[in-house]
């Protein structure tokens, strides 16, 4: 049986690390796309791929993921979690700053999902994952994160969008909640806050793995709180 192929976008990332490594161990493929290789990566492993890719470029995504479809028997997972987050009200985001977060949080996303999307349904199997939030679940808890809180609640209706096409399908689109995720920039960005309640980003990455199978999958989609 050949392996499974897995995708991960922010694979130089707190979160991004994690889930490359998880499904590393559990004997996946790993395509571990990154701005930038660096010699050190920790994702220089037998079965781990790093790919360097601009996921503001959309014709460099689906060439890529054309790529990777022509060397596997098809895309099992995809996990995309690159994204970005400002701070702001109403009163202090303009336009700018709502545009930076549409790029960092739904383009890069909406450029990588989309071939991956149709290659899932070319092949009738497959799951992709968004990284959403809990201001993008719920815009009133985005009060003090516009521009973010915006960005991040578009991921949700593209995922709605997507499991509405796969209807009849056995592709899953879900959208990953996570609480605050206990990295060094967090802490460092709120070092008063109790550490205890975070989310460790190898916890997420488990929660990930052990969904990707999605034995009970359903026409709605899935929001998967962590």
């Amino acid at each position: 049986m050949p392996s499974k192929t897995v995708l991960v976008t922010g694979a130089a990332g707190n979160l991004g690390k994690a889930v490359v490594q998880q499904f590393a161990a559990n004997a996946y493929n790993v395509y571990a796309f990154v701005h930038k290789i660096r010699g050190n990566d920790a994702t220089l492993q037998p079965n781990i791929t790093p790919m360097e890719l601009d996921l503001l470029n959309e014709a460099a995504c689906s060439e890529s993921v054309q790529h990777i479809a022509q060397s596997n028997s098809s895309i099992d997972v995809a996990v995309l979690t690159t994204g970005g987050f400002a701070m702001g009200t109403i009163a202090t985001t303009d336009i700018k700053a709502i545009q930076q977060q549409m790029q960092l949080n739904f383009e890069t996303a909406y450029n990588m999902a989309r071939p991956v999307f149709l290659q899932m349904m070319q092949q009738k199997h497959g799951h992709l994952f968004f990284i959403g939030s809990k201001a993008g679940l719920n815009t009133t808890q985005a009060k003090d994160v516009t521009a973010y809180g915006l960005s991040k609640s578009l991921l949700f209706r593209l995922a709605e969008i997507m499991q509405a096409e796969a209807k009849g399908t056995d592709v899953l689109v879900s959208v990953i909640v996570p609480n605050i995720i206990d990295t060094p920039q967090n802490r460092a960005d709120m070092p008063d806050a109790d550490f205890s309640t975070w989310t460790k980003p190898e916890a997420i990455a488990t929660t990930i793995y052990e969904s990707a199978p999605a034995p009970n999958r359903n026409e709605q989609g899935m929001v998967i709180m962590v």
